[in-house]
């Protein structure tokens, strides 16, 4: 059995504070990289075990780093970026907003921008994207109504956490997947049910809001619904049961295609947007080789047996386990605001107490991506928020007191399905 050694979690310790200490210091929580932090929290895993050489270290280093699941989840992670990066460019983003528009009334705008966000969201695979996107809608909607901006804004954050906790092209969804050793649409199928519930409470909720407010009718910009097919595609596909990697695939061609059938791209333009794609999911892609270089030494030293003998010595039962990796990747995504990286974190410790507690991997990867992104559209310094208030110059405080609705609704849900063992599943 490998030995327990508390102090082999230095480095996790050194990565949050030069996070959070950077932010604090300077105001801004994106003021130190992730990528930085990550190397100097290697740079002290390196120093510590002066028993091992430094080949040895260098070794157990390389080997985790470039494990089979590491080097998948890289190639999806760009595979995703060059999809998100063509699809936009071909114009499926704004043809969705615009499709969406046209057929909510008035009345039902806050609503309606809800489940745009949800459906943008779950297409794009990303949060970022997509309260970039609709963000500017969701200010419009507040100008043109009685509808609070706060309102409006956390309107928009709910509905991109709910597809960026979805998406089977989210990082965060490739991460706890891969970490946990399930299969897309099986999480997806999971996840689903969990936070079903929630997305229906806060439409609810937001139309009982509204419901007595007056609305100008919001012109909505022409739309094309083949411009909307590469996202209809690939999620069809995905649920399928296709492989994921042949799914993005499919959906890079297909929107490559109808760019050039629109003339938004040229076949070089085409090309340039793949490369622009890849690269901007070339910070994460490295993130995730370091940290799983990372956690493999810690893992080395006893730093995860530590946790996992202390996180087991209040675990009892299979619900308690649940609770264990809720809580677990709740803190580290608290500390980092960052839910892909609180995943590629929590999700080797996260697979061992699912194995040693016989909870369902699909059950695992779905709270890990929940409380995950529960957080996420929470905190007032998430950069979810920043970036809506920013767009919108408010405060995130506002937001998240009164109006978010979604991530408490899904924490909430989340809970509950630990409580009762929800969804029920087959083996």
């Amino acid at each position: 059995m490998q030995y327990a050694n508390k102090w082999a979690l230095l480095p996790f310790l050194i990565f949050i504070v030069l996070f959070i200490g950077t932010g604090i210091i300077s105001g801004d929580f994106t003021a130190m990289p992730l990528n930085v932090a990550v190397l100097i929290a290697c740079f002290f895993a390196f120093l510590m075990n002066r028993k091992e050489t430094l080949a040895n270290k260098v070794e157990v280093f390389t080997k985790g780093a470039g494990n089979s699941n590491v080097m998948l989840m890289v190639v999806i992670f760009v595979l995703a970026g060059a999809f998100s990066n063509v699809a936009k460019g071909m114009g499926a983003v704004d043809s969705t907003v615009n499709m969406g528009l046209s057929f909510v009334p008035p009345s039902l705008l806050i609503v309606g921008l809800f489940i745009i966000g949800c459906f943008i969201s779950l297409s794009m695979g990303t949060s970022m994207g997509t309260v970039v996107a609709l963000a500017p809608i969701g200010v419009g909607i507040a100008q043109s109504t009685d509808i609070p901006m706060a309102l409006a804004m956390a309107t928009v954050v709910g509905g991109a956490m709910f597809g960026d906790n979805l998406s089977i092209i989210s990082d965060t969804t490739i991460a706890a997947v891969r970490t946990q050793g399930t299969e897309m649409r099986d999480k997806f199928k999971v996840n689903f049910f969990i936070v079903l519930p929630a997305a229906i409470l806060t439409a609810i909720i937001l139309y009982v809001l509204t419901m007595n407010g007056s609305a100008d009718a919001l012109k909505a910009g022409e739309y094309s619904l083949i411009e909307v097919l590469p996202y209809l595609v690939v999620l069809i596909t995905a649920l399928a049961g296709l492989n994921v990697m042949l799914v993005l695939i499919i959906g890079i061609v297909l929107s490559g295609v109808i760019g050039l059938m629109n003339g938004s791209y040229t076949f070089l333009s085409f090309i340039k947007a793949i490369g622009e794609g890849m690269i901007s999911m070339e910070d994460i892609a490295i993130i995730a080789v370091l940290i799983s270089g990372l956690v493999a030494l810690i893992q080395y030293n006893g730093g995860l047996q530590y946790l996992l003998e202390a996180i087991t010595r209040r675990v009892k039962t299979k619900k308690g386990a649940e609770a264990g990796i809720a809580s677990l990747v709740s803190v580290i995504d608290i500390a980092t605001v960052n839910n892909t990286i609180a995943i590629l974190m929590a999700g080797p410790l996260a697979k061992t107490i699912a194995d040693e507690y016989e909870v369902d991997k699909r059950k695992s990867a779905s709270l890990l991506d929940i409380f995950a992104s529960v957080w996420q559209g929470l905190l007032p310094y998430s950069p979810q928020l920043l970036a809506a208030a920013g767009i919108a110059g408010i405060s995130t405080v506002g937001m998240w007191q009164a109006y978010s609705i979604y991530p408490i609704l899904m924490g909430v849900m989340a809970v509950i399905a630990i409580v009762i063992g929800y969804p029920k599943l087959k083996k």
